[in-house]
């Protein structure tokens, strides 16, 4: 099960759930793959909702292998994923907030902001 205050999604591939993380060395997969690229200006695509199916394929990719998965986007281009690409880049969208959203509950901060 996905624990979503931990920034963990599920997906399903092929009938099977899986739980995405974009961990510290799936975020640093991540970035050499994007290359000049950055997880800025990723952030900013989904942000603006520019997006392209590379940039979903990637963040699934490097979530999946957060959580322990350990293929590669060849193995994830062959599998079957229940709700089809507009799941795969909900799920997308929801581990860049995981990882990079602001907490919620504003009562967690101290008196400067902090958590």
């Amino acid at each position: 099960m996905a624990n979503p205050y931990a920034g963990e999604v599920s997906l399903t591939l092929d009938g099977r759930r899986h739980v995405l993380k974009l961990t510290l060395g799936a975020l640093a997969e991540l970035e050499a793959q994007l290359g000049d690229d950055t997880l800025i200006a990723l952030i900013t695509r989904f942000e603006s909702g520019k997006f392209a199916s590379r940039d979903v394929l990637a963040l699934v990719v490097a979530g999946l292998r957060g959580g322990g998965w350990s293929g590669d986007a060849r193995d994830l281009m062959q599998v079957e994923i229940a709700g089809g690409p507009l799941e795969a880049a909900r799920v997308a969208a929801q581990l860049l907030i995981g990882a990079f959203g602001a907490p919620e509950d504003e009562g967690t901060r101290g008196e400067n902001g902090t958590v």
